[in-house]
């Protein structure tokens, strides 16, 4: 084995190609070694990363990416696919804002051929991909890899149903990291599996098909059934050759001497879909990952020696916590009270609800349309459900919302984290849609928290809500350190605040933007424009009284808002054209996420750039008034 640090001589693939079959577990070290350095010094997702290793090293080494078009869904176990395929240089700005993104991006990279930060999208995409090469004439390779958790995604199935019935040549590898099919066992498994992926193999079963076909009918059904029960008397996988698929494995997915030649055969196959189960272990390779419960997932910077993360002393309680506690304290009062996740129970929270009340908490899996109208459900038995899922993901549900929730009016209690922008995980897991999306919808109630009691207090509002769906936003990370109230109180439905009395100017917020709201106020007090601030509260039912005395009292107003155009400043416009204020003078802007998909960065540097801070806010009031706020400061007059 060479002792020359082969990861330097390797830029793209092309290089690790050059490489002798014997060097690759040294190249595979150093590429683990230098994935662990880089994510204690970014942070980001770790254990998928090192649990596919080999199988990235192996890929690359078979296949001849790009052209040959490899598809990793979600794209989180991606970082050592990037260091390989020329972007070692810049892998230390892993989420940073203007650095790498945490997936795979398409216009980061030509060995990113598909986009992917929401899980099992991969076969679908790579189906269309081998479609279009065969539309084409072209004769390349496309390999989706999709962890088996993934495949609790109701589209990943139907994916597989499609590429089974179509028949095209196509290459799903199964990285199964929780044992949750079966092992590999052994040296016969390990023969089984180079056996069954070999040309000469997938010859035979060809022809034994096709001359099954010149028997009778009765016969034919006959032959297949004992070449299949032949096969699956050996081997597992029988669910997807049902659906058409050739099935190889299980293989050991960290032993070269495995999967080279089973990637080889199934490179040189011709004719349908093939899947390859692979088993890896999360973590593999680093023991501090490897003994952690979540096999370190995602994690914040940390010491490469000991594991130990570093993590800031927190100012206040997350809003994620604070939604936790609020829930099992409501859920300590009534019964009726369910929660569901849709595979995040850490990330919403939902892991302390189970841990309480392990009964009435359901993860359903990577199968947010499932959870919905699972929920549905319940809700029309009577129970109270709370479907905690993160804003973005929520729209891969829509339309269980809509026709399953919100058409026949059942209370279902959505709670939507991660709304507004999030930093580091970029434009795919920002939550900037769900105003605009659920607004649209009638019956619906939607409220945004401004700081963390107002959370408890619109938790406790959801629970009463018995008579139509809801919709609870916040973002995440830390509140605003406030004193906490014992338990929430209910609201009354569609009715804000005024938090600061003031004249002339109006700033009307819904969500956390308040705070920036309150400063943006206090800079105007300072140049002589005492502001009123108001916290909506809802979104929807829209307190109409609020906003006319807002306009009505104001010359200038401004909405806040984190979300997209078509949210909760386009209610206000409507209502107030509707009743005839745009024709009396009044002043109205409108602030939210600016209509482009934000890049990754740090969530108080992107606010500032969308112009939701306060600086932003103070420049919007100046403009409206048409005034030049540097010459305010000056002392003078626009």
């Amino acid at each position: 084995m060479s002792q020359t640090p082969l990861l330097d001589t390797v830029k793209i693939p092309a290089d690790l190609r050059k490489l002798p079959e014997s060097d690759l577990p040294q190249f595979a070290a150093e590429l683990r070694h230098e994935t662990i350095d880089a994510v204690s010094v970014t942070g980001g997702h770790l254990g998928a990363g090192l649990g596919v290793i080999e199988l990235t090293v192996a890929l690359h080494w078979v296949f001849d990416t790009p052209r040959d078009r490899l598809i990793w869904d979600v794209g989180h176990q991606a970082y050592p696919h990037k260091i390989i395929t020329g972007r070692r240089d810049r892998i230390r700005t892993l989420r940073q804002a203007g650095g790498l993104s945490g997936f795979t991006k398409r216009d980061e990279s030509e060995y990113d051929p598909f986009g992917a930060a929401h899980s099992s999208t991969s076969i679908s995409a790579a189906l269309g991909m081998s479609v279009a090469r065969d539309l084409k004439g072209g004769d390349n390779n496309v390999i989706a890899v999709i962890g088996d958790g993934a495949m609790s995604a109701g589209m990943a199935y139907e994916a597989i149903n499609n590429a089974g019935a179509r028949d095209e040549r196509l290459i799903v590898i199964l990285n199964d990291n929780d044992m949750s099919i079966a092992p590999p066992t052994g040296a016969l498994a390990a023969y089984l599996a180079r056996a069954t992926s070999s040309g000469t193999y997938l010859h035979l079963r060809d022809y034994a098909k096709q001359l099954a076909k010149m028997l009778p009918k009765k016969w034919e059904r006959r032959a297949a059934r004992v070449e299949e029960y032949t096969r699956h008397l050996w081997q597992g996988g029988q669910w997807f050759e049902e659906l058409g698929f050739y099935y190889v494995g299980p293989i050991d997915g960290h032993d070269f001497n495995q999967l080279l030649p089973v990637l080889k055969n199934v490179r040189d196959a011709k004719g349908g879909p093939i899947l390859v189960h692979v088993v890896t272990k999360k973590g593999k390779g680093y023991a501090p990952a490897e003994a952690s419960d979540d096999k370190y997932h995602g994690v914040s910077k940390f010491n490469v020696v000991t594991g130990a993360q570093v993590k800031p002393k927190p100012n206040a309680p997350t809003y994620t916590r604070v939604f936790a506690d609020s829930l099992v304290q409501a859920g300590e009062k009534d019964d009726k009270i369910v929660a569901i996740t849709a595979a995040m129970p850490d990330g919403t929270g939902l892991d302390l609800f189970a841990k309480r009340f392990p009964e009435r908490t359901f993860d359903v899996g990577i199968a947010e349309q499932h959870a919905v109208t699972f929920a549905a459900g319940l809700a029309t038995e009577g129970f109270k459900p709370f479907a905690a899922i993160y804003s973005t993901f929520l729209q891969r549900a829509y339309d269980q919302v809509v026709h399953d929730v919100a058409i026949q009016r059942l209370p279902v209690r959505f709670a939507l984290d991660r709304a507004g922008l999030v930093g580091a995980d970029g434009a795919t897991h920002a939550g900037s849609f769900d105003i605009a999306f659920l607004g649209c919808l009638p019956g619906f109630v939607i409220m945004a928290a401004a700081d963390e009691a107002e959370l408890m207090h619109m938790v406790a509002t959801q629970v009463a809500i018995d008579d139509r769906p809801s919709a609870l936003r916040y973002p995440r990370g830390e509140g605003v350190g406030i004193d906490l109230p014992k338990e929430g109180v209910a609201l009354d439905i569609g009715k804000g605040r005024i938090v600061r009395q003031g004249s002339k100017v109006a700033l009307l917020s819904l969500g956390t933007r308040l705070a920036e709201c309150l400063r943006a106020a206090d800079q105007l007090a300072s140049f002589g424009l005492p502001a009123t601030v108001a916290d909506a509260r809802f979104a929807k039912p829209l307190d109409t009284n609020l906003v006319r005395e807002l306009a009505q009292n104001h010359e200038v107003l401004v909405t806040v808002e984190e979300g997209s155009v078509g949210g909760f400043g386009s209610y206000v416009l409507h209502y107030l054209s509707d009743e005839g204020f745009l024709d009396h003078g009044l002043k109205v802007r409108t602030k939210v996420l600016p209509d482009v998909f934000i890049d990754h960065g740090k969530p108080e540097t992107m606010y500032e750039a969308a112009g939701l801070a306060a600086d932003g806010i103070v420049a919007t009031v100046f403009k409206a008034l048409g005034r030049d706020k540097l010459t305010n400061e000056l002392g003078g007059s626009a």
